[in-house]
């Protein structure tokens, strides 16, 4: 049993079989309760606990743990899952190729041997399948593509799963099924559960059909009301709040808004409790009919704020300050000077329904509220009792912009031992440029020279956190963000320290990082144990 690093309030237990782990996961619950522990994330070898900082350290929990019992546990027998599949995927051959045999063996070996759930995670309804027998163990993609199409039957490592939506992924492709795995609709959203049974059958050899469970639409619908008309969305506009912290045994991970202080802010300003949810506008260029009056506010990336009366008169509004629009006025934001995200809140919040605990939309997971688009119209909440508005609301931050060099503090870990001296030092030394690719889930970072690993090794998928530096084999580092995969199969080499996740949601494309580590790479006491 090993204790390594993630953040200033993560660390990951690395254990010896999946059988550990699923039994320490089930002595870690009493923690949960206790509140020591916020989330953990089990994955096949690992995993990873975020805690409570002010509560307990990461030494104390280490020497709690490594007293808890792990004796092996077994994957409990569930139900039995057929899923169709059509054998067309793109890395079909070069699975094939890389296993020594043909593609007809491939598809025997798949469909012939029956899989089993171990965990969930990477994405809602993501699940981690193993077959004793199967003998179909390959390595990742070199470099995970960027869009992997919704139900994408696919292998990696020791596992096979079915990508439930359209996501960025290294796993190999081998074929696709339309059996939808996630519907959030569904009495239980999630197809697939730690002991489901999985046989996979090829489509085009059976007229086998699966019948999926009952999707229930909800009962209540807000009923539309045009307080606000959406006129244009610019690059993306999305309702964010706080996230959803917890949902991790539905492979889910946090999101929320990437720059939750000047969420905050926005809320303060008007006198709404903090995690109200706003609208976040990426690169300014939203602009909105106002039909009827109301006290509106504007934080986060720096944008020009223009305000088109039914009269005709126009003039500028100020960021973090209180804004009364009247009926018939068009609200108008300029594309962004610095930064990348403004937070567009009004008093009382906006009347949406909450999936989940939260009115947030999850980029990867396709959960939440959509994406707003223009002609949409919002609703206002009135609520009776708010604070009173705050005129002293100014940024937290100096938004970056494209020609800047930010510096964000890291933590070493958790596999930082993974790589050679000298990527280590180029990490911290050499610039990161965020390229074009560049979303809510990650920023793709391009550096003069990639990152060299020590150990080449498949690592088996573990947790991942918001600010995880993920080096995939190219060797060129993607920064987890909000709507990051709950797992992940790439080492991680360090983690953006949380107090500069925010500041790390605002850096524009063509910008430079520049990594500093505050400590050196340390595992924790309790890592010397005798499990193992």
């Amino acid at each position: 049993m090993r204790f390594l690093p993630v953040n200033i309030d993560a660390l990951i237990v690395e254990l010896a079989s999946l059988e550990q782990t699923m039994a320490l996961t089930n002595s870690l619950q009493s923690l949960l309760a206790q509140g020591n522990i916020k989330e953990i994330i089990p994955a096949a070898r690992t995993i990873l606990i975020r805690y409570n900082p002010i509560t307990i350290d990461a030494n104390t929990l280490a020497n709690h743990i490594v007293k808890l019992d792990i004796t092996s546990d077994v994957i409990k027998s569930g139900e039995l899952i057929i899923i169709p599949v059509r054998y067309n995927g793109e890395d079909l051959d070069q699975v094939a190729q890389y296993l020594g045999i043909t593609v007809d063996e491939v598809i025997t070996r798949h469909t012939s041997n029956e899989y089993q759930v171990a965990f969930c995670g990477f994405a809602p309804g993501f699940a981690y399948m193993v077959s004793k027998t199967a003998q179909l163990d390959v390595p990742r993609r070199q470099s995970p593509r960027v869009r992997i199409p919704a139900g994408s039957v696919a292998l990696a490592g020791e596992f096979s799963s079915i990508y439930p939506q359209a996501s960025p992924g290294g796993w190999q492709l081998i074929g696709i099924t339309d059996v939808a795995v996630w519907d959030i609709y569904r009495e239980q959203p999630a197809l697939f559960k730690p002991g489901t049974r999985v046989n996979f059958v090829d489509a085009s050899k059976t007229a086998v059909q699966y019948h999926l469970p009952t999707t229930k639409r909800p009962n209540s619908v807000i009923e539309p009301t045009s307080d606000i008309k959406i006129l244009s969305i610019g690059l993306q506009t999305l309702l964010q709040d706080n996230g959803r912290m917890g949902q991790a045994a539905l492979g889910i991970s946090e999101s929320g808004a990437m720059d939750k202080t000047a969420l905050h802010s926005a809320n303060r300003v008007l006198g709404n409790p903090i995690n109200e949810a706003a609208l976040e506008i990426t690169q300014g260029g939203f602009s909105a009919q106002i039909n009827s009056p109301m006290l509106v506010a504007v934080t986060g990336a720096v944008c020009d704020i223009t305000i088109s009366t039914s009269t005709g008169e126009r003039y500028q509004a100020s960021m973090y300050q209180p804004i009364q629009l009247e009926h018939g006025d068009t609200i108008y934001l300029g594309h962004v000077k610095s930064g990348v995200r403004s937070y567009f809140a009004v008093r009382g919040g906006f009347e949406v329904l909450p999936i989940l605990t939260s009115c947030s939309f999850d980029t990867l997971a396709q959960v939440g509220p959509a994406p707003l688009k223009v002609g949409d119209t919002l609703a206002i909440k009135h609520q009776q009792k708010l604070n009173p508005v705050s005129l002293t609301q100014t940024p937290a931050l100096h938004y970056p912009s494209s020609n800047d060099v930010v510096e964000l503090d890291i933590v070493l870990g958790p596999r930082t031992d993974w790589f050679t001296k000298q990527a280590i030092s180029l990490l911290t030394s050499q610039l990161w440029q965020v390229t074009p690719a560049s979303n809510r889930i990650g920023l793709r970072l391009l550096g003069d020279t990639p990152l060299a690993r020590e150990k080449h090794q498949e690592l088996p998928s573990e947790g991942t956190v918001i600010g995880a530096i993920q080096i995939p084999a190219n060797g060129q580092p993607v920064l987890f963000l909000n709507d990051h995969p709950l797992t992940g199969g790439y080492p991680v080499i360090g983690a953006v320290c949380n107090y500069h996740l925010d500041l790390a949601g605002q850096i524009p494309v063509n910008a430079k990082i520049k990594f500093n580590p505050i400590g050196m790479f340390k595992e924790f006491e309790g890592s010397h144990v005798d499990h193992v």
